[in-house]
């Protein structure tokens, strides 16, 4: 099957010409196209999802096949189901109940942020392995400063499990210990953390400041400014991955919705508990690489911060791109940047 497209990003560069799909691989790229049109991009890869079209994965875990076709539909071809904190038995019974990779945002946070207070918990060995163990974990988030905590980087890392700072009050001292033990990324850079200043620098300056960790960023219009998003971008390029943190509202509209145990009102696009909190996003990840597009990053760049950067961070080689031989997940953009096409696993989807 050829895709009929004018261009495809291959690599970090934008290749043109079509590119040709067999058996559910990427066959070729680079193919004679006189007549194509849009540009081919690797289907998205979404690392926190906590719910879509009306589904909270924490209450409804049953229904994340729901989610996945919903998300496929616009793009989003491999994303993270994400559990925010709750009770150990309600978090068990999600992990049992979704078959795809989970990241486990806590329980094992110090600030709060949208998660229930009462449902933090101080990091607990055992508890993590009966985490991990009832289900497939592919990152975990925690707070490095907490007594203890270190000790679960290092079980993660043993695990093959991404270790992710977040939700916390960790100056840069504390964040570089828990990168130097192998923690690897952040958790929505700058969000629910210790604020940056020129002198506490904390857990955002030390993830920019350094080359190995990814750093995770929410590009709604309303988690960041603008220029903080730039400013990310300048400073982590190459290592900066878009997440929608997308919960049951997205796609959805204004109204009341709930967030695992929380109840959440959406008001001009905008979620929030009671108190006026943010309580993640209903913008979805495609739209997020518009706003990003629209700030002045480039094209290739800012589909990288949504496929291959995501991708690797995960250990995954056969998504986040279009190299021959690669899975055939694949968007193909319009003049506007907006997804025209998906094709999943070499199959149009809608």
């Amino acid at each position: 099957m050829r895709l009929g497209v004018e261009a495809a990003i291959v690599g970090g560069e934008l290749v043109r010409g079509d590119v040709e799909v067999d058996d559910g691989r990427i066959a070729a790229v680079g193919l004679v196209s006189r007549r194509g049109r849009g540009v081919a991009a690797p289907g998205f890869v979404d690392l926190q999802v906590n719910g879509y079209a009306g589904i909270d994965l924490l209450a409804e875990p049953e229904r994340w096949r729901e989610v996945d076709a919903r998300l496929a539909a616009t793009g989003v071809t491999t994303w993270l189901p994400t559990l925010i904190s709750a009770p150990p038995e309600t978090t068990l019974h999600a992990l049992r109940a979704i078959d795809p990779p989970v990241h486990l945002e806590g329980p094992f946070l110090e600030l709060p942020g949208a998660h229930p207070p009462d449902c933090l918990r101080p990091p607990d060995p055992e508890l993590l392995s009966r985490l991990l163990d009832a289900g497939r974990v592919a990152v975990v988030t925690l707070a490095p400063e907490l007594p203890r905590a270190l000790e679960l980087v290092d079980e993660l890392v043993r695990r093959g499990i991404v270790a992710s700072l977040g939700h916390s009050r960790a100056d840069a001292r504390v964040a570089h210990a828990a990168f130097d033990r192998g923690a690897r990324a952040v958790t929505h850079l700058f969000n629910a953390m210790a604020p940056f200043s020129h002198r506490a620098p904390g857990l955002a300056g030390a993830a920019l400041a350094r080359q190995d960790v990814t750093v995770q960023l929410i590009c709604d219009g309303h988690h960041l400014a603008d220029e903080t998003v730039l400013l990310a971008w300048g400073a982590a390029r190459g290592r900066l991955a878009v997440v929608s943190d997308a919960i049951a509202a997205a796609g959805e509209g204004d109204g009341s919705f709930r967030l695992g145990s929380l109840s959440v009102t959406v008001r001009d696009g905008v979620a929030r508990r009671e108190g006026g909190a943010l309580a993640g996003s209903v913008v979805g990840l495609p739209e997020a690489l518009r706003r990003l597009i629209a700030l002045g990053v480039p094209l290739v760049d800012a589909m990288a911060a949504a496929t291959s950067v995501p991708a690797r961070l995960l250990g995954r080689r056969d998504v986040g791109t279009l190299q021959p031989g690669a899975r055939a997940d694949v968007v193909v953009l319009d003049e506007g940047h907006a997804v025209s096409r998906v094709v999943r696993a070499g199959q149009l989807v809608g």
